[in-house]
């Protein structure tokens, strides 16, 4: 994703790529397929903490609401409010992760100024402090609040449908992928305009843009309202399958937890 959202804007003859194919066919010709994974070390140490403080967000946001009436039915809104609380939470984390992969992966071929994710770090504080790492940390918030909102809301509005349809609280495997996969897409409908900003702005020199928002008009002059798109089709591609399996990991996980110690939430 990163690679089709900033490498057509670091040529200053015009787009790298003409889309998601020809970014895949060329990179890995010139790169190599390992290519591919470059940066992906920092996402994978964090993913399990991101995910887990996503979670513990939305179970945090959903017991906020019940505090003064525990018998109350949350509504996918209520679940959508839950959600962004989770989105503030994992931002936390996300947000210097996903700093530190942009670096890596708009290096491109000839000498690379960074090593891996440890000299990203040591480089990035040498030159500008914590605050260099954390760069972009608005505007994931801006992103994961309002996208994680999405998330949790759509599922459950998906899972209230099935629930209608199926005349009970039980769920299929197929039905469980499919809230999941819904999830995911209505998440990224929100969060893509707001990821390319993000990308940008973590990618750019120290100095370039003063704060995130100076991206905005600058990408609207230069590449108009298609511009906030872009890497939309390998998102969508990627957002369907992680999060139907993620959802489904979840409510396995939670089914398995409840026949240990029975919660009476869920």
């Amino acid at each position: 994703k990163q690679w089709y959202q900033r490498r057509v804007a670091i040529t200053a003859g015009g787009a790298l790529y003409k889309g998601t194919t020809d970014c895949v066919v060329k990179t890995v010709k010139n790169e190599g397929l390992f290519a591919l994974y470059k940066g992906m070390a920092a996402p994978l140490v964090g993913v399990v903490p991101i995910f887990a403080f996503n979670f513990l967000g939305y179970s945090h946001g959903k017991s906020l609401q019940l505090m003064n009436n525990p018998n109350k039915h949350l509504t996918p809104i209520n679940h959508a409010l839950a959600g962004s609380l989770g989105g503030l939470y994992m931002t936390v984390l996300i947000a210097p992760g996903e700093r530190i992969k942009c670096l890596l992966q708009i290096q491109t071929t000839g000498k690379a100024k960074y090593s891996g994710p440890m000299d990203v770090i040591k480089q990035t504080y040498r030159e500008s402090g914590m605050r260099g790492i954390m760069r972009g940390t608005f505007i994931t918030a801006f992103r994961d609040m309002p996208a994680s909102g999405c998330y949790f809301g759509t599922y459950e509005a998906t899972k209230c449908y099935f629930r209608s349809q199926n005349g009970s609280d039980d769920l299929t495997f197929f039905q469980v992928l499919l809230a999941g996969g819904f999830a995911g897409w209505a998440n990224w409908a929100w969060a893509i305009p707001p990821d390319v900003v993000k990308t940008r702005y973590q990618t750019a020199p120290e100095g370039k843009y003063k704060r995130a928002l100076s991206v905005v008009p600058e990408l609207y002059a230069t590449e108009g309202v298609r511009g906030f798109f872009k890497g939309l089709a390998p998102i969508a591609l990627r957002a369907w399958p992680a999060n139907a399996c993620c959802m489904l990991g979840y409510e396995l996980a939670l089914k398995a937890m409840n026949a240990v110690v029975p919660l009476e939430e869920y």
